[in-house]
């Protein structure tokens, strides 16, 4: 300025000066600039509010993204979608609007106010509450009419009404000046916990029944400032501020939150909404409360929950199912369902006695891979089961016929070779591939690879009519998900059940230091091919409950007459060459007979009442409407769903419902017995098992006044469990 100055003088200076500011304000006023697209403030004595917009047209978006802005005088406030013990939130009408389908709110994280014992939850200062509005015609107009109620306190609370306008023109148009401050408040919606840097690693029930405290487990990729975790129930509770503890250089907080019972109610098997918050980050997470010993699960049932519900901790809920599903396959190889498959299993233990380690290997790899094979197959009907919109759960096949007849088949041939009447052969064309199970140099007798892989997949079809504990979690899981979780989970399931084998597979000399196969041999395998008899029989009388004894007994004959067949043409040494041809084709013949006749029947229940829906002393007929009458009466109501098929059912009934204490308490007089029996298909109880996640059987649940929804218990009943569910559904 001073060599202009000194070039012009200082009146030359000065004109000069005059027109640059002239210049840059007329390139201002023609320069394009953000435009104001918001209604008019609405002025109350306590708050102001507004309606927003990011983009000053309609533009043509299927999503429009307004907001509702509020500001308060010093010391007021307006309240959060869940205000806690006082208050309600904001409610807006959209009516009068025309051109618009729908307008969501959404709702920052909000601030925890206490006073006077009272926990409510909401926002002073300043607030944008973000909405995504959708056009009922894209790229036309909108107008814009909210009616707003809301209600804003400070030492006296005073509802307000306001109505807000704006029109937003049609065709395309420029960010607003309010779009930084729209997205910033969205922000800080809670969403998923990772992109927040905040997780709810585990959530359950301590205290007792009346007074719960809520506990939860959370990490954050920075460190803590101000933990806090808010918690949404059903009507009847209040929950108070909770108590925090950190660790790990203040990344991990333990925060417990007690909780009261207002209604008279039970927390346990309530919804739950945790949302937690750090600051303005914030994390939302949908649980079912449950207690932490309550069920096999324990603390994890929360985080099985959330993925249920498609929450933020789907992916690591998903990898817990797993390793659940893992743990229920490993514990069903000591199921009563799967103890008739262990004769195979220990036959083929013994037999490797003093063989050679690849040998003892490649056979277990084999029924590794049996079992493996079977889930992927029980997986597939699953999916198709669901994508046909037919009921679907653990062991339904047994309600099959035709799957009653084949298995007993199988059995019985099982039964056969460890008789001795026959021994497998494969035809010529096959032996090949037999014998790549066996391992250089092995015996020429030894089993390929067939057999082995046929024994994993007779174990897994006899494994399925029972429920292990973690079992029913992961299945309840996995058919209430998608194809990918199905197929995950069955394999996790088939890797458990496969365990053992796999472990041998790793440690041959398990089985190559047993002693080596002699004449004690004949002796253990018609020992343990009476077990298969028994299984048999077993699957026999399941079969009687749907087509009839008549029915039954005829498939019965067939088999024993399929035994004798085969007997007769192992036992004759010297045959004609007719009989050679005519004894396999007989067999056959008696085999497809065997199968075929029970699906040609009639399918329906001949059993008396009293076997299907006990209606003695003890038990009576399951009726739900009747549970909640009696409850609210103040009884208690024990519910056993079985099945015939179900060898987990009996084995409760004999151990735990049929047995004093439990037998004395349930037939008392506070105490109701429901049965309700699954031996046949039924579309009432599939549904019924779906209300807890349950696909299978056993299940038993316990209603009582102060458990109106019910206690599922485990699927392994105990007396103590019994006892104690009656104990907290009835209060005391």
């Amino acid at each position: 300025m001073a060599k202009l100055t000194g070039i012009l003088g200082p009146r030359g200076a000065l004109a000069g000066a005059v027109l640059l500011w002239a210049a840059l304000a007329m390139a201002a006023a023609w320069a394009p600039v953000a435009q104001a697209a918001s209604s008019p403030w609405v002025d109350h004595e306590q708050t102001r509010l507004r309606l927003l917009s990011a983009a000053d047209s309609a533009g043509d978006s299927q999503a429009i993204s307004l907001g509702l802005h509020f500001r308060m005088e010093p010391g007021w406030k307006v309240y959060w979608r869940s205000p806690g013990d006082a208050g309600y939130p904001p409610r807006v009408d959209w009516s009068g609007s025309s051109n618009l389908a729908d307008a969501a709110l959404e709702w920052p994280v909000p601030h925890r106010f206490s006073l006077f014992g009272l926990e409510t939850f909401g926002y002073d200062e300043e607030v944008v509450f973000p909405i995504v509005a959708r056009p009922l015609r894209a790229g036309e107009a909108i107008a814009l009419r909210a009616k707003v109620e809301y209600l804003t306190c400070n030492e006296i609370c005073i509802p307000r009404d306001a109505v807000l306008t704006l029109d937003l023109p049609a065709g395309p148009g420029e960010a607003s000046n309010d779009t930084f401050l729209i997205d910033d408040y969205r922000q800080r919606v809670p969403g998923q916990g990772p992109a927040q840097g905040l997780e709810i690693q585990e959530a359950a029930l301590t205290g007792t029944l009346e007074a719960p405290v809520v506990q939860v487990v959370a990490r954050s990729e920075t460190p803590f400032g101000a933990p806090d975790v808010l918690i949404e129930a059903p009507p009847g509770f209040s929950f108070a501020a909770p108590q925090i503890s950190l660790s790990d250089q203040d990344t991990r907080a333990v925060l417990r939150v007690a909780a009261t019972p207002t209604g008279g109610g039970v927390l346990e098997g309530k919804p739950l909404t945790l949302t937690l918050t750090d600051g303005v980050r914030g994390s939302e997470h949908r649980i079912v409360a449950r207690y932490a010993d309550s069920a096999a699960t324990g603390v994890l049932t929360a985080r099985i929950a959330d993925a249920q519900a498609g929450g933020p901790g789907r992916a690591p809920a998903l990898a817990v199912i797993l390793g659940l599903a893992l743990l229920g396959g490993l514990i069903l190889n000591l199921m009563p369902c799967v103890l008739p498959v262990l004769s195979i299993k220990l036959l083929s233990v013994v037999k490797h006695g003093g063989r050679a380690p690849a040998s003892v290997r490649i056979s277990f790899l084999a029924s590794a891979a049996g079992i493996l094979a079977s889930f992927l197959v029980l997986a597939g009907a699953a999916i198709l089961l669901k994508s046909l919109g037919l009921a679907v759960g653990w062991g339904i096949q047994f309600q099959q016929p035709l799957f009653l007849a084949g298995m007993a088949l199988i059995v019985v041939i099982f039964a056969c070779n460890l008789f001795g009447f026959y021994e497998f052969a494969l035809p010529s064309w096959a032996q090949g591939a037999a014998t790549l199970g066996r391992a250089p140099g092995g015996a020429r007798g030894e089993p390929g690879v067939t057999e082995h892989f046929l024994t994993g997949a007779l174990a897994t079809l006899l494994a399925t009519p029972c429920s292990a504990p973690f079992l029913g979690t992961a299945v309840g899981f996995a058919l209430a998900r998608g194809p990918f979780e199905i197929v995950a989970i069955f394999i996790a399931l088939g890797l458990g059940l496969a365990l053992p084998y796999l472990l041998i597979a790793a440690v041959p000399v398990l089985a190559t230091r047993l002693p080596r196969p002699g004449p004690w041999m004949v002796v253990l395998r018609r020992v343990l091919g009476l077990a298969l008899v028994a299984t048999a029989v077993w699957l026999l009388s399941v079969l009687s409950a749907q087509v009839g004894m008549s029915g039954a007994a005829v498939t019965g004959v067939l088999l024993g007459a399929l035994v004798a067949v085969v007997w007769f043409g192992r036992a004759r040494v010297s045959r004609p060459r007719s009989t050679a041809i005519a004894t396999p084709a007989l067999a056959a013949i008696l085999a497809l007979a065997a199968v075929i006749l029970p699906a040609g029947l009639d399918r329906h229940d001949t059993r008396p009442l009293a076997a299907t829906e006990p209606s003695g002393e003890l038990w009576q007929p399951f009726d739900q409407a009747e549970i909640a009458r009696r409850v609210a009466a103040g009884q208690v109501v024990m519910v056993d769903v079985t099945a015939d098929w179900c060898l987990t059912c009996q084995i409760n009934k004999t151990l735990v419902l049929d047995r004093d204490p439990v037998r004395a308490r349930i037939g008392g007089e506070e105490v109701t017995a429901m049965r309700r029996d699954w031996t046949l298909p039924s579309e009432a109880i599939s549904s019924y098992l779906a209300e807890f996640g349950r696909y299978g059987i056993p299940f038993n649940a316990v209603y009582g006044p102060a458990a109106p929804d019910g206690i599922a218990l485990p699927e392994i009943l105990t007396t103590n469990t019994v006892i104690e569910a009656l104990e907290r559904a009835g209060g005391s």
